[in-house]
């Protein structure tokens, strides 16, 4: 049962003495956040001399119009009588709102509001309010994704700064607690639709699986208590394992490659995928691979020795993140043409080359050359409907070199206008009615 003191309890077993650190609490008006705001509100009353040193931050995203208004209003009003401190961002058109993917975009957003809080108000964690629920649709969402035990294992209670003290309290716990002490909260009716996978097994699915079994969720709550110190046995033996076939210096990892492919294919993941090496066809290739060969991630190389893998930190200059392409298009003009053959790296895989005709009409300027970011999606010419860029990569199959070479053209609403030197997205291409044309091309 949620009460103040199970929730002492619990995050007391998160941290050690909770009263000597101080807290961003990230409330969205939900009843899960005000719940939690409440309980760190009451835990500062029971303690002799001493309170819990908190403020709080909410996003207002804007999207559903005076509601998100209304649960800005609840939070701000809530610390308002409580003398909290209350820091607010509030989504403009500078956030550049994408066309898709909201949830990854408005995720990125408020981590990174919620971090430079932390930092300018020298707050050391950040909390957050998800539950039990939330814990069970994640397992669900990353059992559908064939995630292995690290997906499995679910929300951490405590990873790189963030507290999680409600993961182990259902929703059904924290609407009583709500209930029984008066917390004004307010309702997300949009998480009532199925526009999202989750909200579609929050919606569907969870409900069936709780009318299976009266004891669902707390066995649930059982078995994923199970696989995280699964998790935590695996993880200290791949330790184990690393060390006896590596040898480290200042710049260098060699590992021994015989026995490392002596060991099993989920091994052989865990150790190489925290140099960036996690796709299973690349390790693959790396076995296979011819002395000399050299393969790189995002921030480190592996080359290939006689009996060793040589693994070191990428050592590159820092390359330019995106490069204008055009600032305005002069619409006195019938047609502007664009050649980008110099910021397209000489990689045979990616250097073909492109002759694209844009409706000048249909374009938001500027126009920039930028490297793929999660989320992205585009309507490649050729194709019926849209497609994630990351999908689009893997159907190419792209090599790690040729994913971070890679150039996406994209406009001053960050939306993808083309994929260098592969597809252009074809809502923006000129058709019979086009007046203005720009032409991006490049001479391979």
């Amino acid at each position: 049962m949620l009460d103040q003191l199970s929730f002492k309890n619990q995050l007391e077993n998160l941290i050690l003495s909770p009263e000597n650190h101080t807290y961003l609490l990230a409330v969205s008006g939900g009843a899960d956040s005000m719940v939690l705001a409440s309980l760190f509100l009451n835990a500062e009353c029971e303690m002799q001399n001493k309170r819990y040193n908190f403020q709080v931050a909410h996003i207002n995203y804007k999207l559903r119009g005076e509601d998100s208004d209304l649960d800005q209003k609840t939070v701000q009003d809530f610390c308002g009588r409580h003398n909290i401190g209350f820091h607010l961002y509030e989504v403009s058109e500078k956030d550049k709102k994408p066309e898709n993917s909201i949830q990854l975009w408005a995720r990125k957003l408020r981590y990174q509001f919620f971090r430079k809080i932390q930092k300018k108000e020298n707050l050391k964690f950040l909390v957050t309010a998800h539950h039990l629920n939330d814990q069970l649709e994640t397992f669900l969402i990353n059992l559908s994704k064939a995630a292995g035990i690290n997906g499995l294992s679910g929300i951490p209670t405590n990873d790189n700064g963030i507290l999680r003290p409600l993961l182990s309290f259902s929703k059904e716990e924290i609407y009583n607690y709500a209930k029984e002490n008066n917390i004004d909260f307010r309702e997300d009716l949009s998480n009532k639709k199925n526009d999202y996978l989750r909200n579609k097994i929050r919606n569907e699915i969870v409900p069936k699986l709780l009318e299976t079994n009266d004891h669902f969720l707390e066995n649930f709550k059982k078995s994923s208590s199970y696989l995280n110190q699964t998790k935590d046995f695996v993880q200290q033996q791949i330790q184990i394992i690393e060390k006896e076939i590596s040898a480290f210096n200042k710049e260098h990892i060699i590992i021994s490659k015989d026995k490392l492919n002596l060991q099993s294919d989920f091994v052989k993941f865990e150790i190489l995928k925290k140099y960036g090496f996690d796709q299973e066809e690349e390790i693959h290739k790396i076995f296979k691979a011819e002395n000399g060969k050299t393969f790189l991630s995002k921030n480190h190389q592996l080359k290939i020795g006689r009996d060793e893998l040589v693994i070191s930190r990428n050592q590159e200059e820092k390359e330019e993140k995106e490069i204008i392409v055009i600032e305005n298009f002069d619409f006195s003009e019938n047609q502007i043409t664009i050649n980008i053959k110099d910021f397209i790296e000489d990689i045979d895989e990616i250097n073909d080359g492109v002759n694209w005709n844009f409706d000048a009409e249909k374009l938001h300027f500027p126009l920039r050359l930028r490297r793929h970011e999660a989320g992205d999606v585009f309507y490649p010419s050729g194709f019926s409907g849209k497609k994630k860029v990351s999908k689009f990569f893997r159907d190419e199959k792209l090599s790690i070199l040729a994913k971070q070479k890679i150039w996406v053209l994209a406009d001053g609403y960050n939306s993808v206008l083309g994929i260098i030197a592969y597809r252009q997205d074809r809502r923006y291409a000129k058709d019979e009615k086009t007046k203005n044309i720009l032409k991006i091309f490049n001479e391979k």
